[in-house]
């Protein structure tokens, strides 16, 4: 597809760090285009400590209609929106933010996109066991996505601790499913899902135990690049059904365009 560019164009930028993982620039770019709109997605790498700085001037843009967020900007990015869907601040992260006539709202597509891909591809959660691995930005939504889909139990496993009880204790207030502390071994799960990087680098070990992964398990995975992690690898080798971050991207990109296109 060939984009349009001129003077006319509207900008949505996606800012990570690192950034050349992404797949939304190309992605979203072609779905506003053919949606009738003018606009680009831009790639901005910008770490942690300059992000304020970075959207004190981001935001004076006045043809920027957007800003999508990745790694590891999702909870920080909370304090760049005047306004939070009620996902967003139950959780508090955001994946995209799109201006409007009153100010920047947020919002949080990651995990109700990585359950989408999950269903799409047979996977069934209601009444099932989960594990999950990592409580960060992309962890925190999956998670509340797979409780309000009707998993019966999941488990967190993450090395920060803090981070990891927080996530329990707000899962729990849900009433909706049994929410512990988890670990690297999946035994017992029927959903094993890795939020983390690992993987994204080679050497990287596996989020979990490899040895101990069933072939009746159903593995999620959010890494893009490569776009056949090693978890997923690993699981499809011994006959697991498996997503990859590849097909998550897919179902949280035109969620994403959704929103920034209703403006």
């Amino acid at each position: 597809m060939n984009l349009e560019l001129d003077g006319a164009s509207r900008l949505h930028f996606v800012i990570g760090d690192p950034i050349a993982q992404v797949k939304s620039p190309a992605g979203v770019s072609e779905m506003l285009q053919a949606r009738g709109h003018n606009a680009l997605c831009i790639p901005g790498h910008v770490a942690p400590q300059d992000l304020d700085v970075l959207w004190a001037g981001l935001k004076t843009l006045k043809n920027l209609d957007g800003v999508i967020v990745t790694v590891p900007h999702k909870i920080a990015a909370v304090h760049m929106a005047d306004r939070l869907s009620e996902r967003a601040a139950f959780l508090g992260v955001v994946n995209t933010l799109r201006r409007t006539q009153t100010g920047w709202e947020g919002d949080m597509f990651d995990g109700i996109g990585h359950v989408s891909a999950l269903q799409k591809a047979g996977c069934v959660l209601e009444g099932k066991r989960a594990v999950l691995a990592g409580a960060g930005g992309a962890g925190s939504a999956i998670a509340h996505a797979l409780v309000l889909a009707g998993v019966s139990e999941l488990a967190i496993h993450e090395t920060d601790e803090v981070r990891r009880e927080a996530l329990i204790a707000r899962l729990s207030s849900l009433g909706m499913a049994t929410v512990f502390a988890g670990s690297a071994d999946p035994t017992g799960f029927d959903v094993v899902v890795n939020a983390t990087p690992s993987g994204m680098k080679e050497g990287d070990p596996l989020p979990f135990d490899g040895d101990k992964l069933t072939p009746d398990m159903f593995i999620g995975e959010v890494i893009t690049k490569p776009a056949v992690s090693p978890l997923v690898e690993r699981a499809r080798s011994i006959g697991c059904r498996a997503i990859t971050g590849v097909d998550m991207f897919v179902e949280v990109r035109d969620l994403m365009v959704d929103y920034l296109s209703a403006r």
